[in-house]
């Protein structure tokens, strides 16, 4: 059975434990590495990644981008967010559809 994990500073993501999600809470870029790579292999069909922990493990998080399992999904962390989700998402339209079409600058 897929499972659904979080991983972020505890700040941010202790709250999605109470929701029966698997929470890692991570303070350094190579410990956001190691805790996407452990998820990855035992079967996490969705990991969710706070903003903050996602832009230094941009390379890891990257060679599972191509992939089915698992989907990682950027959340903005307790601090609010940093940008860098919807940018994620609207270079992901504009790489499908090959133009941008949910922000048109004017």
């Amino acid at each position: 059975m897929y499972k659904i994990g979080v991983i972020g500073d505890r700040d941010s993501i202790l709250g999605f434990k109470s929701l029966g999600l698997d929470v890692v809470p991570v303070d350094a870029p190579e410990e956001t590495a190691k805790a996407i790579n452990q998820m990855a292999r035992k079967d996490y069909a969705v990991i969710f990644i706070t903003e903050q922990a996602a832009v230094p493990a941009k390379e890891t998080i990257d060679k599972y981008t191509n992939r089915a399992f698992p989907a990682i999904i950027m959340i903005p962390g307790n601090q609010g967010s940093t940008g860098v989700s919807m940018q994620a998402v609207k270079e992901s339209v504009e790489k499908a559809i090959g133009t941008d079409i949910l922000f048109k600058d004017e």
